[in-house]
Order: structure tokens, then sequence, then C-alpha cells
């Protein structure tokens, strides 16, 4: 690496505040793999392992970094003592991951002594977990059979639930989702079972996905209606939540939404955010922020370390709903964005709870 690459990690770190950028490679199993730790005044860095096969080793670092602010802003708000961490393995996860890269990357989350911990993202499974923990204890999410919490989808799509709810309650007055129409792009493990929940109430759902098989697949199972991809929000409709990609939400797509809700599980859905956060106002467009409502998942793996039960557990994920209320409230107090408003509380708690140190 030249030093002139050196200094521009360093400047990335420091924009973003980061703490921690490791990097680790084993040509021997094809390892390459990052970990990025934004902050941990909360208590220790927690993330998932993504495994994609990135356009460039740039991209892959930015990837890292906005993923692990992310989650500290999640844990903050959700009110739970972990920081946020990112990891990302480079390669095709259907073509290159194989038992022992994923045992000699669970060495790598050893070496940092606990001050990461390793969860389930895209490319990665349960199943690879396993063999991640069969090398370090420094992991969150586990099966049952393991005494871990389970899937982490099912409540990633509750969150999500709670959130869409708190939504509808600011602009209707009640949170009856009875009749209300809400598309959600990106049906796979939490988008299902979103829409499920939704169901659930009697919403009018519409789906769409990038595999055609698994969109009508899941219109079938939950007589939802289907949708072309990527045109969900054009459509007259309460909600658009994005369950698929990031970047959904941007200065193209938001001239062109229908919509009255944005609140889905997608990481980093905001695509160049001022201009973004603008347009959304100008348009009247609620945005219940991704890191607010899309913390299930964590809560679930910080119930699993903790050793908690599942009623507190649903009791931890039910306050999305007034967290969400919350930063509603805050943002109309304040003129600010949601988005800003949500930020503002997450950095209130880590400035506070930094003066315990």
């Amino acid at each position: 690496m030249s030093q002139q690459q050196g200094h521009s990690l360093f400047d990335l770190m420091k924009a973003s505040d980061h703490q921690n950028l490791f990097f680790c490679q084993d040509p021997e199993v094809g390892l390459q793999a990052i970990v990025a730790i934004h902050d941990t005044t909360l208590g220790p860095a927690i993330g998932g392992v993504r495994m994609l096969p990135y356009e460039s080793f740039d991209d892959a670092i930015e990837d890292a970094l906005r993923l692990s602010k992310a989650i500290t802003y999640k844990a903050s708000l959700a009110g739970l003592n972990l920081g946020g961490g990112s990891a990302i393995i480079l390669g095709n996860h259907r073509t290159e991951k194989t038992e022992l890269l994923m045992r000699r990357f669970g060495r790598f989350v050893e070496g940092l002594n606990g001050n990461f911990i390793a969860s389930t993202d895209v490319g990665t499974s349960q199943i690879d977990l396993e063999h991640i923990h069969a090398e370090t204890d420094y992991v969150a999410g586990l099966p049952a059979s393991l005494n871990g919490a389970g899937d982490t989808t099912v409540f990633a799509a509750k969150g999500v639930f709670y959130g869409i709810k708190a939504a509808i309650k600011e602009l209707y007055g009640d949170d009856n989702l009875a009749g209300r129409k809400i598309a959600v792009e990106g049906v796979g493990s939490v988008g299902e079972h979103l829409v499920a929940l939704l169901r659930g109430e009697n919403a009018r759902v519409y789906v769409t996905d990038m595999t055609e098989e698994r969109k009508m697949k899941i219109a079938a199972k939950y007589k939802a209606e289907p949708l072309t991809y990527a045109t969900s929000f054009e459509h007259d409709i309460d909600v658009y939540a994005p369950c698929a990609l990031g970047g959904t939400v941007n200065p193209d797509s938001v001239p062109r939404m229908r919509c009255k809700v944005i609140a889905g599980s997608a990481n980093n859905q905001l695509k160049e955010e001022e201009r973004t956060i603008q347009l959304l106002k100008d348009h009247n467009i609620l945005y219940a922020p991704d890191f607010l409502i899309n913390s299930g998942a964590l809560i679930s793996c910080y119930s699993e370390l903790e050793g908690y039960g599942a009623e507190r557990t649903e009791y931890l994920i039910r306050h999305i709903y007034t967290a969400t209320r919350h930063v509603i409230q805050k943002a109309n107090e304040d003129n600010v964005s949601t988005y800003e408003a949500a930020k503002q509380l997450a950095e209130k708690r880590i400035f506070d709870l930094r003066k315990l140190k």
C-alpha cells in the first residue's frame, strides 16, 4: 500500500469517526477480509459478515464503513449496550465459500479479542456462523440447537412491522393496517416474514423481487399482488418497504414516488443523502430511517449474548414502535428530517454514556 493510499484510508476513517479498520488475508484458503469497528462506547462492536464479489476493494471498504456506523446508531436507538461493526469477505458466496474459509475467518475474529462479534449478513448463513463459531466464541445469531436465538430474520421483520405501524399512526391517527396498501420490495427471508405479518393484519400487500419465480411464489402464498421490480414505489400506495438492496431512495426515484411512507429493512436506503432528504420533504414523504426500524435482528443477537428469554426480546422489539414515534415527534418539534432526528438521538446517548468512561 502506498503512503497516499494509507492517508486516504485514515481520511475515510476520520470522516466517519471510525476507531479501527482491520484487514486479513490468507492466500492458502483464499481469504481476503475486512472488519470495520465504528464505535465501542456502548459496548463491543457487533456486525454481520457479508460475502460478496465487490467491483473494487474501495467499494468493499466503503460498504464496511457505512454498515458499521449504521449499526452503532441501531444499537444506540434500540437502547442496547453494543457498538457498531461490520465484516466483509471478498468473494462469491455461491462458488468460493467453504468451511475452511469461514473457520479461518473465525480465527481472525478470535484474534480481535472480543472487540468484534460476528453475525450473519448477505452471503452468509447460520451454517457459516457455526463454522466461524468452531474457532471463536465471539458470535451471535446461532441456531436454537446451539443455545442461540435462532433465525434473526423473523425479528428483523417484526421491527420493520412495528416501524410501519408507528408511521401509519402518525399519518392517520391510528395504526390499524387493514386495507392499507403496502409494497414490499425484496421478498427474501425478511421480506417474506414482513409480508406474513402485514397480511395477518389484513393489509393490502404488493410484492416484487429481482427473481420473478420468488415474487410469484410469495404473491400466491400470501394472496399478495405482484409488481414489476424497482417500480413498486410508483404505484399509489401508503407504504413503500424496501427490503432488498440499498440506495433505492435517491434523487432519481423520489420524484416518481407516490407513496406516503418509506419504511423497510434494507440497509443504507438513502443515496446522496442531503439531496434525497430534501426531496422527501418536498414531496411530503415520511421516512422511517432503516437504522431506526431495522434493529430487530440486532436485538435478537443482543438477547442471545445477554441470556434474555423470548419475552424480553419481544419487549425490546416492540420498543421500536415507541422509538419511531419519538423520532417523528422530535423531527416535527425541531423542524428537521426524521433521518437527522434519529441521528441526533443516537449520538446523544453515545455522548452521554461516554462520560461514564
